[in-house]
């Protein structure tokens, strides 16, 4: 099945510099979209339009999300990536650290999604996709209470929007992946003896399904949290 509903239309990523969400920001432009990617450091993948975006400022998220607007369209497609990993003891972390990861990974994916839900309400057609993680399930690991807390809140958020967005036609599904073999997490070789599958994650496992959360063949899935972890937290 060739998956539908991208061509002509305009897809913002953030975080999309590298790893999951440049490799996600390609699979829709492959796919036909016309992608706009932000992060902090401008972006620069062939056919994508790269912008200088801290989801953390709301004056940026604007700017960024009014460049699209004027040079590509009106977003309709929207995945919200950007994100850090800290990993700090519960004792040593500190307020201002706490509050930075929630800022970056939460925060920062409800000001993106205020600012482009309008367009897809007048549009009356919208998907949107969160990167939570199992960390967000579980609580994760040792030392990364901030980075769950936060993709928790990530995950219930975008539950929010697809209650309140869903008779505007839009969708809001969020992705929860575990041990992706991406820069952002490394050192989890060792941890392929615990994953049914057998491998470690790549990063095209999560644009696969991202992309397919982004079509018009998923229209009947709304709230939704899928796993993407090779069978990691079977239990």
């Amino acid at each position: 099945m060739e998956l539908e509903g991208f061509t002509g239309r305009v897809a913002l990523v953030t975080g999309g510099a590298g790893g999951i969400g440049a490799t996600i920001a390609k699979t829709l432009r492959d796919l036909g979209a016309l992608v706009a990617v932000g992060d902090i450091s401008v972006p620069d993948h062939e056919g994508i339009m790269g912008l200088s975006l801290d989801v953390t400022a709301e004056e940026s998220v604007r700017t960024a999300v009014d460049t699209v607007v004027q040079e590509l369209g009106p977003p309709t497609i929207l995945v919200l990536n950007a994100g850090i990993f800290p990993i700090e003891p519960f004792e040593e972390t500190s307020l201002a650290s706490f509050d930075r990861t929630l800022r970056v990974n939460l925060t920062g994916a409800f000001l993106c999604a205020r600012e482009v839900l309008p367009h897809m309400r007048e549009a009356g057609y919208g998907r949107v996709l969160t990167l939570g993680s199992s960390a967000g399930i579980t609580g994760g690991s040792r030392n990364v209470a901030a980075y769950g807390a936060s993709k928790a809140g990530v995950m219930a958020l975008t539950k929010a929007i697809a209650t309140e967005y869903a008779p505007h036609g839009i969708t809001a599904n969020s992705l929860a992946p575990a041990l992706i073999n991406t820069d952002m997490v490394t050192g989890i070789a060792d941890m392929v003896g615990r994953i049914p599958v057998g491998r470690l994650g790549e990063a095209h496992d999560v644009a696969d399904i991202a992309a397919f959360l982004c079509s018009t063949h998923a229209g009947y899935i709304t709230g939704a949290v899928v796993d993407v972890n090779g069978g990691f937290l079977i239990h």
